[in-house]
């Protein structure tokens, strides 16, 4: 836990000291990359670490991923300009990779299907206090120290972590295989590539430079080349980063399509609802960030209770009904009154928490359970890497319809010269004198209206997950019950079950 909560309090805690950092570092025109990198770095190398971990164990991979994000740490805390922060922020991320990873399929290996639900709910409890104690914390030490002590901050909380997975954490004995493990480097190198240009395309197009213009075309095109010879290349290799077996097994297929689309819908809430908070409910950064919490403290608490639902009725019908759910809230969204109450966003997005806990957990649990310890690895982290390029693609897709829907709707505005973008927007909002009463109504409603698209967006990519398990998901789930753990779900240690 200790381990994860370096990675869950980083993008919280950093966002805000970005004012001061770039008061000290200059750097303003490209200091999203302190961001973009961070999860382009995670992302790309998670696939990597998943298969690292089912080739030389857990604990290695996770003990270097510590000292990796905490060295990353300290460069950041020494950076001189905002390039060499921009690099020591993908280092961190280099790290970032290994403890998100690693650190949910330890909880696999450890606990026996019966206990995960209540382990990974205490994992989402990290996430969810990260959510809240990040932005705090992060003002404090901005505001009443320096911002480098943001990232001195990781130091002791990751000796901490270090030390008791180095003293405490022993894994299972297996055997050894017959032959020496071989690393796929050229896979590795491959896939890493690919999801670079990929992501760097969705996270800088629209924002650095239009969507047709050469840089994203080039982008786009060469990650496209990348990743056909990414497939001939990994095709070819002995012991690929990326199996094909993740893929064809329906299963594990599935569900990394459903939980691709619910990252993708997971944008909405986590990066448009701030701006619904504060340009059109009038709210401060803290109240705002208050109006998004309200999900994290929903969610845990359903996925620990969600083993009640799926051990009666299964993963896939658990699922679809926390999706379904979810459906429904998001498409609830647009339908409140305008400007309305903070309570109204803040209810649905708790009713939204319970919907995705009961959602998210069942699925990673589920297929967790339908693989041994030699592919959970590997599994987990084509899960969670599914799941962060949905992210990536829409706030890619989901910022083009919020600023093409806010362009449209501020045509008709009763004075000229306002921005068409909605970043630009926000921050004229924040300036009282910069309209006048008439106009400034007009601009809240633009963005009310641009929110709501996005939230019927979100409402469509969470169709398509549920289009995801009900095409492509089995109805039971197929269990492995290995020899450490109990044999109720099975009959048998050893043997398939169903569920």
């Amino acid at each position: 836990m200790l381990g994860m909560a370096l990675a869950a309090i980083d993008g919280t805690i950093v966002s805000t000291a970005v004012p001061q950092i770039v008061g000290d570092l200059g750097g303003l025109t490209v200091f999203s990359w302190l961001f973009s990198g961070y999860l382009l770095a995670v992302t790309v190398t998670l696939p990597l670490y998943g298969k690292l971990s089912d080739t030389f164990g857990r604990k290695p991979v996770l003990i270097a991923g510590i000292i990796l994000f905490l060295v990353g740490s300290v460069l950041c805390a020494a950076a001189w300009n905002m390039a060499a922060l921009i690099a020591f922020r993908i280092v961190q991320g280099l790290g970032g990779g290994a403890l998100q990873g690693t650190v949910q399929t330890i909880a696999a290996d450890l606990y026996p299907l019966k206990e995960r639900p209540r382990i990974q709910a205490k994992l989402s409890t990290v996430w969810a206090t990260s959510a809240v104690a990040g932005p705090v914390v992060g003002g404090l030490l901005a505001g009443y120290a320096d911002w480098r002590w943001i990232f001195l901050i990781n130091l002791p909380v990751g000796a901490v972590a270090l030390w008791l997975v180095v003293r405490h954490l022993h894994e299972p004995s297996r055997p050894r295989p017959a032959t020496r493990p071989r690393v796929d480097w050229a896979g590795a190198l491959a896939v890493f590539a690919t999801g670079s240009l990929l992501l760097t395309a969705l996270v800088q197009g629209g924002v650095a430079w239009p969507w047709l213009s050469a840089p994203s075309l080039g982008l786009l095109g060469a990650s496209a080349v990348l990743a056909a010879l990414t497939v001939v290349i990994e095709r070819r290799a002995a012991e690929p980063i990326i199996p094909g077996w993740v893929w064809r097994r329906r299963t594990i297929a599935s569900v990394n399509l459903a939980l691709g689309a619910m990252g993708l819908l997971m944008v909405a809430p986590t990066v448009f609802l701030p701006t619904y908070a504060q340009s059109v409910l009038g709210l401060g950064p803290i109240a705002a960030g208050f109006v998004l919490s309200v999900m994290t403290l929903s969610w845990p608490v359903s996925a620990a209770l969600s083993d009640r639902v799926y051990n009666r009725i299964g993963f896939r019908r658990t699922a679809m009904i926390g999706m379904s759910a979810a459906l429904l809230i998001l498409l609830a969204f647009p339908f409140l009154p305008y400007p309305g109450e903070p309570w109204h966003p803040a209810l649905l997005m708790l009713l939204l928490g319970a919907a995705l806990g009961l959602f998210q957990l069942p699925l990673i649990v589920g297929v967790q359970s339908t693989v041994g310890w030699a592919e959970r690895g590997t599994t987990t982290a084509s899960v969670l890497f599914c799941r962060q390029v949905g992210q990536s693609i829409g706030a890619a897709l989901f910022g083009a319809v919020a600023n093409g829907v806010l362009a449209a709707r501020l045509l008709d505005a009763p004075v000229d010269g306002l921005p068409g973008d909605l970043d630009a927007v926000t921050r004229a909002l924040e300036d009282p004198g910069a309209f006048s009463a008439a106009a400034t109504d007009h601009v809240r409603r633009a963005v009310d209206a641009a929110v709501d698209y996005v939230y019927i967006g979100a409402a469509g990519a969470a169709a398509l997950a549920l289009l995801a398990l009900i095409t492509l998901a089995p109805r039971r789930f197929p269990i492995i019950t290995e020899p450490t753990e109990p044999t109720e779900a099975a009959g048998t240690a050893g043997a398939p079950g169903r569920r």
